[in-house]
């Protein structure tokens, strides 16, 4: 690829901006309060999410950060999440992919991991 892809993070609750490209949220969760027609949106890639079990163990905790990436990585090696990073590396191959999540922390979040393995 060359390059390193331009792939960014942002709160789905933030409005666009022209440089965010094609615009994905990988929640597995709808972002509570936000209007679909406001999301703008190119596509919803909830098959890239982590389990519910990890969601649930992680909560969001600083300190699990370094393990919740260890183990995210690891589910991402199942065929179902392969195919959908897969996916995701393609998009940001053609233009600059914004993944979005719905938490208060988003360099502490999934699209983060995600962001980081798109990047390299």
């Amino acid at each position: 690829m060359g390059a390193a892809a331009k792939v960014q993070v942002r709160r789905a609750y933030e409005a666009p901006a022209t440089t965010d490209g094609t615009r994905v949220l990988v929640d597995r969760l709808w972002p509570r309060g936000l209007a679909r027609a406001e999301a703008s949106l190119d596509e919803w890639c909830k098959q890239v999410a982590p389990s519910t079990e990890l969601r649930t163990w992680y909560a969001h905790d600083p300190e699990r950060f370094e393990e919740f990436g260890r183990r995210y990585r690891q589910e991402l090696a199942q065929p179902e999440r392969a195919e959908a990073l897969a996916h995701l590396r393609e998009l940001a191959r053609s233009a600059t992919l914004t993944l979005l999540t719905a938490t208060r922390q988003p360099e502490i979040s999934e699209a983060q991991v995600l962001a980081e393995l798109l990047r390299d």
